[in-house]
């Protein structure tokens, strides 16, 4: 009976709780679709008399009225800013000219004199740096043989802070010198170098003073130092690994482009140090190649393979991420069998004849570097048949490995170098690498000294300062290695908080954070340029040397490469942004497709270096609108970046799609492109501008020239009395600047300006171009003295530019907005005034112009505001999201506002208490049938108020006393922004959030029916984490006599050494010493540094639970895919006036009238469906293979260099052709050597 009764009372209860369910959605307890209607035109109404009163729009429009609009012509604007670009390119292309020039005849004219033994130069490791005792350097090892050669000390210099050279303290007057750690300074031929170089301190200062734009100079040596003007600390964080002559302004310049196959003996004596050797002899020839060579590295024993197997049968563009991929694949060959060389240099002269039939890879010089212990014997047949009969298009470098060599490989390998316009080094020692390797570039550049007459300008791709690219894997390992220690610590303070469930959470999230891709603050830490740059020859037929007495020999020696820096953001500033408008912009390619400037080139995530950031193609920043799946670009894409890299002019419209907000908001529409090529460069310009309101521009009236308007009024009045408070303007745009004047901000600068150009006797100053260059000859007449004066009166008469155009508007837009700081409650004549504000509270007005003025008020004002004031904080005005967005709003709405709040992200959480809501909207300016966006008005105020405005306004009825509202527990109700991310919402956690993460089955319903477009965006600059494998090679297991047999051999060998390197430290040879700095780097897991920490081994991590242990990971170029969302507004009525319809449609939709926001009202009571959409948060793309290997299968066209100079007739009368190592200089331990090991 009990359980009968039990059985009758649950389904009583159950039919109850359905009934109750069911009186829920009878009418009169439904929210009507007339309620939701009449809520979103009365917020919206209500919003939109507010934000006309509170930005004072009808008098900003009024503000406008004398001005003109003019067309826009894109091909005239691309070819004006092209000419600019390259008369100031032309310029530091004069300045290196006359490096060359001096740097040429001083070398012909002084290298040969002795140095004096207290002769001091001024070393940039050395000096002393008086305004920053945090910077921290590697100073010189200190060798034995100082304890018996007392050498001068350095010169110290007094440093200043400069703001030109990035407020690094420098000394304008001197120049001074970097050393390589593994190079000694005071070597006969380094200082030989350093001091003869001296006089170029005169050229350098008077290019400075010539041309007041230039950064920093220098001259870069074969023997490894640089000698680079201003005179600066070195700084080394956290070693100096440092080489000018492995940077792509040095190895582009030397050398013409190059194909190199790296051959590597992996036959079974290359074992132990000869292995290490032979990968940190590779490690350094890839080092020494760039985005215009072609590279591919083969081991070989009895077969021939890649050591990358997707490269087989091809050679790869030598990128940032090729390299990486061959250095990180060159781990893992393992020595075994028979080296088979006959199939391994046939595979590579078929592989390289190849190339050169197709006019394939670089198409210029080819080489062969074969890395091996010994040979048995010189294979002449092979060369005879692939190389020789065809004037040997193909040199040959040879690396004998080992200490322990038989006199017949010596002969041997050296004689296959030699027959083939090569080089062979014997290597003993990993010390000794470096300096050997860069060996062969001075072999490439001979056919370049020898026709003397032409020096091939080089441009280089976009780099970051002075940042090697191998220390961002160090850095990424000292974050792990600190984040494992951080766990080591907490788990030993509280063993269980460590290993809970929510703990354990918690650091997952913010692991997953971490990696982050998008919010790139810190890239002002990077300095990015290109460089220019172009070889120094020596200029001596012949050279005495000492070989059985004094003999004179051929040389063709390449003395150094002379450059400057170019920072990208001068030649931004010539781009002129003001005159392509909003949501228009320029950028450059070069002739690999590759990016030099962008808007959206991304290469730094948190605060280091992206793997590839240097190779980032056009096609893979341009988003075209077609969605196609990644990777699969069409052929109209590929058409148009074919045409922009083979520099023609032309133009195009093309349907495009653009993130904003680190990529949570999406656009689309389309653009016209204009590009020409910069001639005399690998460059071509691109200009892009938006089809609709990019084809015309505001511009002010000829009458309202500023320094007539100032000569007019009475008593010179400077324009700046419009500027009086709360203003600022665009950083990064170029108004005036001066070049030998600093100012605390730019604002300050333009001040300044404003009151010069009211004075009597203003000039506009004309754009720079390069003096005229004359070429001196060898011998005769340098740079004199009248010279120098005159350039010191150029330097006068240029002291500062400014751009006429831009000064123009700006001061016109203060003039017609002065007005703007004004409070509103001084302009307001109705009581409406004191109501808003109370209602409204704390409120900022902000009014910004095309000419990159910004204006705000704050109501009521306040003097100690301790938020960063609104035009600090977003002071770029038409770059600004609300700018760009607001505008784009206008084509849509041309009375509404776009509203938007700061996003609420895990990575980014959002303090809704504290958030702003931010509303724009776009003023034009219309002239018959022609209008154009002259300014951006908007306001911001608290998140809280407009929750309280929209919360009464949902909670009343029209007409009736009683209906059903969103005050109802049972209906949830948000505002929801034109992107999909949640403005407003009762659950005040959700602002910011993305709406289809919150309700994602009413997200799938408005996708359903088009009231949001899915756009699928992917991120190919995008950086994924790969799990870093630590191996542990097993032991080999030898018999007794083996061991006893290489423990004699270790002891010989290593005498042997010792003796070499004492004889060798007494003679002081340029040898390296020290190669510390580059293992460590070479070779991330084995840090031989003693400072640095190291990561526990897999042996101690046995003792720690597996929770505490992270998985140690390596950033890796990957690309990323993600889906954003729009909203659709063709036809939005017909697809929002739907009615309600049970649980199967169990919400409505109504755009809040006026605004960018749609209201959506959802039946709470109808539970959540579980679904799934296209998710917002990037993931990975899975492709089948690696993407390096990806981007080789499918190569995409690139344009060959133009200079290209690989050979001369007379190189065959130059024997230098190999060095020996330090072995090689005894003789008579030789044979002892040998017969111990024989032993």
């Amino acid at each position: 009976m009990c359980y009968r009764a039990i059985v009758i009372l649950l389904l009583l209860l159950s039919l109850k709780s359905n009934f109750t369910a069911s009186a829920q959605h009878v009418p009169n307890t439904r929210i009507s679709l007339n309620s939701v209607q009449g809520w979103g035109v009365k917020l919206g109404t209500e919003l939109y008399h507010f934000g006309e009163f509170i930005t004072r729009k009808k008098e900003v429009e009024d503000s406008w009225k004398s001005a003109q609009i003019e067309s826009r012509d894109g091909e005239k604007l691309v070819q004006s800013m092209a000419d600019d670009i390259r008369a100031m390119m032309e310029l530091k292309i004069s300045a290196v000219k006359r490096i060359v020039e001096a740097a040429e005849n001083m070398a012909f004219d002084k290298q040969n004199e002795p140095v004096p033994e207290d002769f001091q130069f001024y070393n940039s490791k050395e000096m002393e740096d008086l305004y920053d005792d945090s910077i921290t350097t590697t100073p010189e090892p200190d060798f034995n043989m100082e304890n018996w050669i007392v050498r001068p000390p350095s010169k110290n210099a007094h440093l200043q802070q400069n703001a030109h050279f990035s407020n690094i303290p420098v000394n304008t007057n001197l120049s001074s010198v970097h050393v390589p750690t593994n190079v000694y300074a005071w070597a006969p031929e380094v200082i030989k170098g350093i001091h003869w170089s001296e006089g170029l301190d005169t050229h350098f200062i008077n290019n400075y003073q010539s041309d007041p734009t230039l950064s920093w100079q220098y001259f870069g040596s074969s023997t490894g130092f640089m000698r680079h003007y201003p005179a600066m600390k070195w700084r080394a964080d956290p070693v100096d690994i440092y080489d000018c002559r492995t940077r792509a302004w040095y190895m582009e310049a030397a050398a013409s482009p190059k194909d190199v196959i790296v051959l590597v003996d992996r036959s079974g004596s290359m074992t132990g140090q000869r292995r290490d050797i032979a990968k940190h002899v590779v490690t350094n020839i890839l080092d020494t190649l760039g985005n215009n060579d072609f590279v591919n590295v083969m081991t070989f024993a009895d077969t021939v393979e890649e050591i990358v197997p997707c490269f087989e049968d091809s050679l790869v563009q030598a990128t940032l991420g090729n390299i990486r991929e061959l250095k990180l694949a060159l781990e893992n060959f393992e020595t075994m069998e028979i080296a088979n060389f006959s199939a391994a240099l046939t595979r590579a002269f078929d592989l390289l004849e190849i190339y050169r039939n197709n006019s394939g890879g670089a198409n210029c010089n080819q080489a062969i570097m074969l890395v091996t212990d010994g040979v048995p014997y010189n294979y002449k047949e092979l060369f005879e048949k692939y190389n020789w009969k065809y004037d040997t298009p193909v040199r040959v470098f040879t690396y004998l490995i080992g200490r322990e060599v038989k006199v017949a490989d010596v002969r041997e390998v050296k004689w296959m170098a030699c027959a083939n316009r090569g080089y062979y080094v014997h290597l003993s020692t990993l010390a000794e690498v470096r300096e050997r390797v860069l060996e062969h570039v001075n072999v490439l550049a001979r056919p370049l000294v020898l026709q003397r007459e032409k020096h091939p300008v080089v441009w280089t791709p976009v780099y970051a300062n002075v940042t090697d690219p191998k220390v961002a894997d160090y850095l990424w390992e000292q974050r792990e290695r600190a984040e494992q220690k951080e766990r080591f610590m907490s788990q030993r303070r509280d063993k269980v908080l460590f290993n809970s469930e929510k703990e354990q959470n918690r650091r997952w999230k913010i692991t997953q954070m971490k990696q982050g891709q998008y919010s790139e603050l810190g890239n002002s830490q990077y300095q990015l340029m290109t460089s220019v740059s172009m070889p120094v020859y020596d200029l001596r037929h012949n050279e005495s040397v000492e070989e059985n007495g004094q003999k004179e020999m051929r040389i063709a020696r390449l003395l150094g490469v002379a450059g400057t820096d170019v920072p990208l953001s001068e030649i931004q500033a010539l781009m002129t942004p003001y005159k392509i408008g909003v949501n228009g912009y320029a950028f450059m390619v070069t002739n690999n497709g590759y990016i030099l400037i962008h808007p959206d080139l991304r290469p730094v995530f948190q605060q280091i270096l992206k793997p590839s950031y240097n190779s980032v193609d056009m096609i893979e920043v341009e988003l075209f609108d077609d969605d196609r799946s990644p990777r699969n670009f069409s052929k109209e894409l590929t058409a148009l970046r074919q045409e922009i890299i083979d520099q023609k002019t032309g133009n195009k419209i093309m349907s495009v799609k653009y993130h904003m907000d680190d990529m949570k908001r999406v656009s689309r529409g389309k653009k016209h492109y204009f590009w020409t090529g910069i001639s005399d460069s690998p460059f071509t310009l691109v200009v892009t501008i938006p089809e609709n309101y990019g084809r015309h521009r505001i511009t002010p009236p000829p009458t309202d020239d500023i320094h007539r308007l100032s000569l007019t009024s009475s008593k010179n009045i400077s324009a700046k009395q419009y500027l009086s408070d709360k203003w600022s303007v665009h950083p990064d745009w170029l108004y005036c600047r001066h070049y030998e004047r600093t100012f605390s901000s730019p604002e300050e600068e333009l001040l300044y300006f404003l009151e010069r150009v009211a004075k009597p006797g203003w000039r506009w100053p004309a754009k720079p171009r390069p003096p005229e260059h004359h070429k001196n000859k060898p011998g005769h007449d340098r740079h004199n003295g009248s010279v120098d004066g005159e350039r010191n009166k150029a330097a006068q008469r240029n002291e500062y530019y400014c751009d006429h155009g831009l000064m123009q508007a700006l001061v016109y837009d203060a003039r017609n907005t002065a007005w703007f700081n004004k409070s509103i409650a001084e302009s307001a004549s109705d009581e409406k005034a004191a109501e808003f504000i109370q209602r409204f509270g704390y409120i900022v007005a902000f009014l910004a112009t095309h000419s990159g003025l910004t204006r705000w008020q704050t109501h009521p004002p306040k003097e100690h505001d301790e938020k960063v004031e609104f035009g600090k904080q977003w002071p770029h005005a038409i770059d600004e999201v609300w700018y760009r967005r607001a505008v784009e709003q206008h084509y849509i709405d041309p009375l509404s506002y776009v509203y938007s709040v700061e996003m609420n992200t895990e990575k980014f959480p959002l303090n809704v208490s504290l958030a702003m809501v931010t509303a724009s909207h776009a003023v034009f300016h219309t002239d018959g049938h022609r209008k154009a966006p002259a300014a951006v008005v908007g306001f911001q105020f608290k998140h809280e108020r407009l929750t309280e405005w929209f919360t009464n306004i949902t909670s009343s009825c029209e007409h009736t006393k009683e209906c059903v509202t969103c005050a109802s527990d049972d209906w949830d109700c948000y505002l929801v922004d034109s992107n999909g991310w949640i403005v407003v919402s009762k659950d005040e956690t959700q602002t910011g959030q993305f709406f289809g993460k919150i309700r994602p089955d009413i997200m799938l319903r408005l996708v359903e029916d088009e009231v949001f477009r899915t756009v699928h965006v992917i991120d190919y600059q995008a950086v994924c984490f790969r799990e870093k494998k630590i191996t542990n090679p097993a032991s080999t297991i030898r018999t007794p006599i083996q061991n006893l047999r290489l423990i004699m051999s270790w002891f010989v060998t290593t005498s042997i050494w010792l003796y070499n390197s004492i004889s060798l430290s007494v003679a002081q040879s340029s040898y390296s010493f020290d190669d510390v700095a580059y293992q460590n780097y070479e070779n991330d897991e084995d840090t031989d540094d003693p400072s640095m920490p190291k990561p526990p081994t897999r042996i101690h991590e046995r003792d720690f639970e597996k929770l505490v242990l992270i998985n140690r990971t390596r950033p890796t170029p990957c690309d990323r895919e993600m889906y954003l969302y729009q909203m659709d507004y063709k036809n939005l009525d017909a697809k929002l006036n739907k009615p309600l319809n049970e649980c199967m449609r169990p919400f409505y939709a109504q755009l809040v009238n006026y605004t960018n926001m749609l209201l959506v009202v959802v039946d709470g009571m109808c539970a959540k469906k579980d679904v799934s959409i296209a998710s917002i948060d990037p993931t990975e793309v899975q492709y089948n293979e690696s993407l390096p290997c990806l981007k080789h299968k499918h190569p995409l066209y690139r344009k060959t260099p133009a200079s290209c100079i690989r050979n001369h007739t007379e190189e065959s009368n130059i024997d230098m052709c190999g060095r020996g190592s330090l072995i090689n200089r005894n003789m008579l331990w030789i044979p002892l050597s040998i017969l111990i090991l024989w032993i």
